[in-house]
C-alpha cells in the first residue's frame, strides 16, 4: 500500500506523462476514471449545498476557516495555531475545530503547543455539533459587540469568542465568516488534476470562495515562482489579498527528553537522516539542508503513515549505511507530527539519536503584506475590535 501511495503521489506531481515509467502510466486510466467520479460527486455536493438541500449551520460567534485546495504540506495547522494564539493574547478565547484525521497526530501536536492557554480544542467529523456542545458547556461572547474589559472577563470565565476551523475549505456544512486558503509554494501546481489522479481536492477556480490566500513555504521558492503563483491566483480572483508565510526552525528536542531544548547548531556539520510521513516532505528536507549539515539523506513515507517494526528496520539499515560511509553516527531528524503520532516506536532506533525539529509559522513581509497587516485584515473583516499592538 505504501508503494502504491508513493506511485500515485509521483503521478500527481509529474507534469509530463512521458516522463512516467510504464508501471506508472498503467495506473493513469484507473486514476482518471476515479478522478472523474470524484469531480461528479464534488459538483453534486456543491449543488446540493448551494440550493439548500443540505443545511449550512450558522454559529452565534465568528468562524474562521483555514483550508486548502491540494493535499498535504500547506501549513493549515500551523496557521490555525498562529491565529488562535494571537486571538487568545488579544483577549478572545478561541475554539479550534478539527476532524482529527490521520490518527490525530496534528491534534496531539496542538494539545502540546496550546497547553496552559485558554484555547479549546474540539474534534469530530460533525463540527457544527462539536461547536454546539462546547458553546453549551462554556457559553459564548459576541466579540463584535463586547468591550475590551468584557473580553478579558470572558477569558477568565472560559466563554468562547471565536471558532477556528482546521482543514475546512471543503467542509461546507458550517458557515464561515472568513475563508483563508493556504497554498504550498513548493508544490502548488502539480498536474492540475483532481484526486486521485492529481493533488487537487477542488479545481483552482474554488479560490473564488476565498477571502485571503496565503502562500506557504515562500522562503523556499524563487521570486519568479512566487510571481507565477500570484498571477494564477489573481486571474481567478483579482482583488484577493495575498500573504506569504514560512516555518522558522526554533529548536530541537530528543525523543524521550521532550523538555530539554537542543540548539539548532547541533545539526551543523552532522550527518543527518530526515525521516518523515507528512503531506510534503520537501520543505522539511530543504530546511535541514539550509542549516549547514555535513550531509542530508531522507526516508519519506506517505502522509499520516504509522511507523511499523519493518519501517524501523529500514531506517536502521539506512543509518548503518551512512555510518559506514562517513565514519560517524548519523542523527535522525523527524517532524513534530511524526513524533506525536507514535513517540515510543522511535525509541527503537537507539543507539542512534532521534531529534524532533520544532518550528513556528511566520508571516514573510511581501509587497506591503506583514504580520500586522494580516492581523488587521482579520480584525477588520470580522469586526473583532482587537486593540492595536496585539
Amino acid at each position: 500500500m505504501e508503494k502504491l501511495r508513493r506511485m500515485v503521489n509521483e503521478i500527481a506531481y509529474t507534469h509530463n506523462k512521458a516522463h512516467l515509467s510504464p508501471l506508472h502510466r498503467s495506473l493513469v486510466p484507473l486514476l482518471f476514471l476515479s478522478s472523474s467520479f470524484y469531480r461528479l460527486a464534488l459538483s453534486l455536493r456543491h449543488f446540493l449545498y448551494q440550493n439548500g438541500f443540505f443545511l449550512i449551520h450558522r454559529l452565534e460567534i465568528p468562524v474562521i476557516s483555514v483550508g486548502n485546495l491540494s493535499w498535504g504540506g500547506n501549513g493549515k495547522t500551523p496557521m490555525v495555531e498562529f491565529i488562535s494564539l494571537w486571538l487568545a493574547h488579544s483577549g478572545i478565547s478561541p475554539l479550534i475545530l478539527s476532524r482529527g484525521y490521520g490518527g490525530g497526530d496534528e491534534i496531539k501536536m496542538l494539545q502540546r503547543h496550546l497547553l496552559g492557554t485558554p484555547i479549546k480544542l474540539g474534534v469530530g467529523a460533525n463540527r457544527a455539533a462539536v461547536a454546539g456542545h462546547f458553546i453549551q458547556k462554556y457559553g459564548y461572547i459576541d466579540t463584535r459587540k463586547s468591550s475590551w474589559y468584557e473580553k478579558q472577563d470572558s477569558l477568565d470565565s472560559g466563554k468562547i469568542g471565536i471558532v477556528v476551523l482546521d482543514d475546512a475549505m471543503q467542509h461546507w456544512s458550517l458557515w464561515r465568516d472568513l475563508n483563508i486558503v493556504m497554498v504550498n509554494g513548493l508544490t502548488f501546481r502539480g498536474n492540475l488534476q483532481l484526486l486521485p489522479l492529481g493533488p487537487l481536492r477542488e479545481p483552482w477556480t474554488a479560490l473564488r470562495r476565498a477571502d485571503v490566500v496565503v502562500i506557504h513555504h515562500a522562503d523556499l521558492v524563487s521570486e519568479h515562482i512566487l510571481n507565477d503563483i500570484e498571477s494564477m491566483i489573481q486571474r481567478i480572483k483579482a482583488s484577493i489579498p495575498i500573504f506569504l508565510t514560512k516555518m522558522d526552525p526554533t529548536y530541537l528536542f530528543e525523543v524521550g527528553v521532550i523538555n530539554a531544548k537542543i540548539p539548532l547548531s547541533a545539526i551543523h556539520n552532522a550527518t543527518i537522516l530526515c525521516v518523515s510521513a507528512i503531506g510534503s516532505a520537501e520543505p522539511f528536507v530543504k530546511r535541514i539542508q539550509k542549516m549547514e549539515a555535513f550531509y542530508v539523506d531522507r526516508v519519506d513515507f506517505s502522509d499520516h503513515h504509522t511507523f511499523l517494526a519493518k519501517d524501523i528496520e529500514l531506517i536502521r539499515a539506512r543509518l548503518g549505511e551512512l555510518e559506514s560511509k562517513f565514519g560517524s553516527k548519523p542523527i535522525v531528524i523527524i517532524t513534530e507530527k511524526d513524533y506525536d503520532r507514535d513517540p515510543e516506536i522511535l525509541k527503537q532506533l537507539y543507539p542512534f539519536e532521534v531529534n524532533v525539529l520544532c518550528s513556528t509559522l511566520r508571516v514573510v513581509p511581501y509587497r506591503g503584506g506583514t504580520e500586522d497587516s494580516f492581523k488587521k485584515l482579520i480584525n477588520d473583516q470580522l469586526k473583532l475590535q482587537v486593540p492595536s499592538g496585539h
